[in-house]
C-alpha cells in the first residue's frame, strides 16, 4: 500500500476523552500529541487553533461514505 495515501490516524489511535476511534490529531510544541474523535475534534478544535505551534490533522472526513454514481446502477 502506497503509504501517502494511508491515512495518518488508525482504529488503533482512540480518542483521550472517550475511547472512540480517533480522527482528530493535534501536535503541540515539546511532542505532545492530543487524539480526538470528530465528536470531542469538533468541541476543542476553536481552542487548539488558538496555541501556538500546534499542527492539527483532522480525518473526520473519512466518516462520510463515498459518493457513488446511483445512474450506473440503473
Amino acid at each position: 500500500m502506497n503509504a501517502t495515501l494511508a491515512p495518518e490516524l488508525t482504529v488503533a489511535d482512540r480518542c483521550d476523552r472517550c475511547g472512540a476511534q480517533a480522527f482528530v490529531r493535534a501536535r503541540l510544541a515539546g511532542g505532545f500529541e492530543l487524539l480526538f474523535c470528530a465528536h470531542h475534534g469538533r468541541e476543542h478544535l476553536n481552542k487548539l487553533r488558538d496555541l501556538e505551534d500546534v499542527q492539527i490533522s483532522d480525518e473526520s472526513h473519512r466518516l462520510q461514505p463515498e459518493s457513488t454514481n446511483t445512474d450506473a446502477i440503473r
